[in-house]
């Protein structure tokens, strides 16, 4: 054997082993992704603490994905352009709520040897398990219709496209990830955070010629009162909430956690817990760095100049230079709005493949799935063109995000049930304060979706 791999776990631990308390039906098969399932190696036990922690990078950032997607960019230049810094701090809390539930779902993976569909399946009745999954499938939907407008915004600003060609031509992607999938899922990671890396460094150029105040800046993270008064800034911070916390991110952190290697005993999955919420730990502050650039350019080029009306993206994209004297800015801008929208779809297919078979045990090709998904987000936008034009397309991307947030405790509520249930977690229950913690986070959000639905229905 190499010195940089270890024996392939078993997949069916024994009960001596492994917390596992769900209904254990469906044997290796109720494996989630299991093609790709434990087939990254990790470096022998003597190894360095550094190459043990780098074998764990990358779901992390998959997950990030989704905290930084062409949704967040109509909520975050929304949220800029009308009301400077002031939500910054929503950014922050909800980035942090990120942190929290994503730790929580890569503990729910990696103890029980479930993803959260496969969990809710286990363990709700049948019906409730349908209910779950249909507002996921919701879910999955909304962002994908961020993901189609996002990428033909970005394809349009770029190279003049059309929206409904840069709509059909974005189905393309699916074909793109069973490529990086079938060349092996390190590949995937490295795609991912590459484009990533695109996105930072785009925006980085993009801070420093904006030149915001600092004392403005430090003061827009904290809280405000106005953002429960004001009920224009109310629903732009929940859509804000709604494109940050992603509730199919759960579903797809709990799985791709379980493609180490990782030896399925209890000291090997306290390792793998540790060093995957350092994982999306780290990677989601990138991410709070990204969703706040957005807003911050934003509140800098246009809300103190005049252009509080600016919650277009294309809009955005043809101010960003002239305003900020930066000839490259707007290019820039598009640029990692292409980047943002490509990589949202391959996390967007993985999440759809891992509910579809946790929830249903139903197998379907990757590409008549992601076909299947990216039709349903596509006629949405080419009846709004049609119909309203490009200034259409804005609002619904904006309530895409809206609809997110809606979705948000069908996946918070039964993850945090989970992880709190010491017969279903074994040893690896969270704690009684990070209990307490995730309920008042649940509650939060739940709070702030019925203000919404109050407020859109009133």
């Amino acid at each position: 054997m190499s010195d940089t791999q270890v024996p392939h776990p078993s997949t069916e631990p024994s009960s001596s082993k492994a917390p596992w308390r769900f209904a254990r039906s469906g044997g290796a098969d109720a494996r989630s992704l299991p093609e790709v399932f434990a087939s990254i190696p990790l470096p022998e036990g003597n190894a360095s603490w550094w190459r043990r922690f780098l074998a764990f990078v990358g779901p992390g950032y998959m997950v990030s994905v989704g905290y930084m997607d062409p949704g967040n960019w109509a909520t975050d230049l929304q949220g800029g352009a009308q009301f400077g810094y002031t939500l910054l701090s929503v950014i922050m809390l909800s980035n942090l709520m990120a942190i929290l539930l994503q730790a929580l779902a890569a503990r729910l993976g990696i103890a029980t040897g479930r993803d959260l569909a496969q969990a809710c399946r286990e363990h709700f009745h049948p019906v409730v398990s349908i209910v779950l999954w249909l507002a996921c499938e919701l879910a999955i939907i909304a962002c994908d219709l961020a993901e189609v407008i996002g990428t033909a915004v970005a394809l349009q600003l770029l190279f003049g496209m059309p929206l409904l060609m840069g709509a059909a031509v974005s189905v393309l992607d699916a074909f793109l990830v069973l490529c990086l999938m079938n060349r092996g899922f390190r590949y995937l990671e490295a795609f991912i955070i590459g484009l990533l890396s695109i996105i930072a460094g785009c925006f980085a150029v993009q801070m420093f010629a904006a030149a915001p105040p600092i004392a403005a800046l430090l003061k827009g993270f904290v809280p405000a009162p106005e953002i429960l008064t004001n009920s224009q800034m109310l629903y732009v911070a929940i859509g804000i909430i709604g494109a940050t916390v992603m509730p199919h991110n759960l579903y797809l952190h709990s799985s791709i956690v379980q493609t180490r290697a990782f030896e399925r005993t209890v000291a090997g999955r306290k390792e793998a817990i540790r060093w995957a919420t350092w994982d999306s730990t780290i990677a989601l502050m990138l991410a709070l760095f990204i969703n706040a650039a957005i807003l911050i350019v934003a509140a800098a080029a246009f809300h103190t100049t005049g252009h509080q009306d600016v919650a277009e993206i294309e809009d955005a994209y043809r101010l960003l230079s002239p305003i900020l004297g930066l000839g490259v800015a707007s290019t820039l801008f598009a640029v990692a709005l292409l980047a943002a929208g490509t990589n949202s779809t391959v996390t967007g297919t993985l999440a759809g493949q891992i509910i579809m078979e946790g929830f249903l045990r139903l197998t379907i090709p990757h590409w008549a799935r992601r076909l299947l998904t990216r039709g349903l987000a596509i006629i949405p936008v080419i009846i709004v063109t049609l119909l309203y034009g490009n200034a259409g397309v804005g609002k619904l991307l904006l309530l895409s995000q809206v609809i997110l947030s809606m979705q948000l405790p069908f996946a918070v509520i039964p993850l945090v049930l989970f992880v709190s249930d010491r017969k279903k977690m074994g040893e690896f229950v969270i704690s009684k304060k990070i209990k307490v913690l995730s309920w008042l986070v649940s509650g939060l959000i739940l709070i702030l979706n019925f203000k919404l639905l109050f407020d859109t229905l009133s």
